[in-house]
């Protein structure tokens, strides 16, 4: 069964692996978010997911997809180590499961 996935800090430098086995597993990136929409990357593995500049707007779509229904299965943390447990916080508050390397 496919799990449906987020990530957080789509533009760093360890992302592009975790994308990677995201798809090589089978399972969905729904959305992710960075400061900077440079990142061309997700295009190559998920091309029809969402993406956002903050953490508001990744946010508000994760609570629209609560609502309709749709299990986000995980949030993957790729930000920068010092923001490591803001963003798991922000995961779990959600209760979503979160993949994070080092906390």
């Amino acid at each position: 069964m496919s799990k449906n996935f987020v990530l957080i800090g789509s533009g760093g430098y360890i992302a592009p692996r975790h994308l990677a086995a995201i798809k090589d597993t089978g399972n969905m990136l729904l959305a992710s978010c960075d400061l900077h929409d440079s990142v061309g990357i997700l295009d190559k593995y998920f091309p029809e997911s969402e993406f956002y500049l903050n953490l508001n707007d990744f946010s508000d779509y994760i609570d629209s997809q609560k609502k309709r229904g749709t299990k986000i299965d995980y949030l993957v943390v790729c930000s920068p180590n010092d923001l490591h447990y803001s963003h798991i916080e922000f995961g779990l508050s959600r209760g979503i499961d979160v993949i994070c390397e080092k906390p």
